[in-house]
């Protein structure tokens, strides 16, 4: 058995499906989206793992397995949260007891690369932070403020920028239909503005939905009305035909997701607005998703 710690639940992006999950927090640090099941309160208190146990868990790991383990995913919902010597402290663990390890990743959360400086950041990339998945949502300032993200454009952009300027390789993720029908259109056009101004290297897209119910979502926008499967495509298309992205991998293929889409911006763009353009004028005879299969 692995000796680590888990507390359930356990998250982790699609992409680090073969990565040794590392928890060096439990839950998380904000927990106040209130679009999110990821973390809540009932779940999983927030609290920064002990040190000695994080150390203790990597050596033991990399005793056992240290020459197996390939990628490494630190959990949970904001391991960047911690201090810098304590990530550093974690990297060059790391680096000791799993020398075959070759991509160290975790969550970000904006906010808290706003208490580090660019230096830090640098240094978390040399010592082997490889990559980092920010979930964006929305680049529209009414929208973040009305699901309580605790971000603005301008304070993702900055935590986007720091990372890039490391060096860091860069996922983001935007929340198809999470502005509701009011704030549909100014909410695709600002996530366009956001994903133009830093360039990631990595965007994604899910649809916006709740499987234990919308309660306390509403409780906190009133006003949010769902998007209908052709308002959700609509949505998309006026999201990709802002892109101006040069070298961006693009992904819509979450299981929220009616409709696959998947190419890299800018050279996929017109098919990817053809495809939904597609899906738009002809439902019926569109490759979509059916309802069963979207496991929500």
């Amino acid at each position: 058995m692995i000796p680590i710690r888990y507390v359930e639940p356990v998250f982790r992006p699609p992409s680090e499906a073969e990565s040794l999950i590392l928890p060096v927090t439990d839950g998380c640090s904000w927990n106040h989206c209130t679009f999110c099941e990821m973390y809540t309160a009932a779940q999983k208190t927030f609290r920064a793992r002990d040190e000695a146990e994080v150390l203790e868990s990597i050596r033991l790991t990399g005793q056992r397995y240290g020459d197996q383990v390939r990628r490494v995913f630190l959990a949970d919902g904001d391991a960047l949260v911690l201090p810098t010597r304590r990530l550093l402290s974690i990297l060059q663990a790391i680096r000791t007891h799993m020398p075959a390890v070759r991509r160290i990743s975790s969550y970000c959360l904006p906010r808290n690369l706003r208490k580090k400086s660019q230096a830090e950041i640098d240094e978390l990339a040399a010592a082997g932070l490889k990559m980092v998945y920010v979930g964006a949502e929305s680049g529209d300032g009414q929208v973040l403020a009305a699901v309580k993200k605790g971000e603005t454009f301008e304070t993702t952009r900055e935590a986007l920028d720091k990372l890039g300027a490391a060096g860091i390789t860069r996922s983001v993720m935007i929340l198809n239909g999470l502005g509701g029908k009011i704030y549909s259109s100014q909410h695709a056009e600002n996530s366009a503005r956001l994903a133009n101004a830093t360039q990631p290297e990595y965007l994604a897209t899910l649809v916006v939905s709740f499987p234990t119910g919308e309660q306390r979502f509403r409780a906190d926008f009133p006003e949010w009305e769902p998007l209908a499967q052709p308002e959700l495509f609509g949505e998309m298309e006026q999201f990709l035909s802002r892109l101006e992205l040069k070298r961006t991998v693009f992904r819509s293929d979450h299981a929220s997701n009616w409709l696959i889409l998947k190419g890299t911006l800018g050279a996929d763009k017109e098919r990817l607005l053809n495809q939904v353009r597609q899906a738009i004028a002809s439902p019926g005879q569109a490759p979509l998703r059916p309802a069963w299969a979207r496991g929500l």
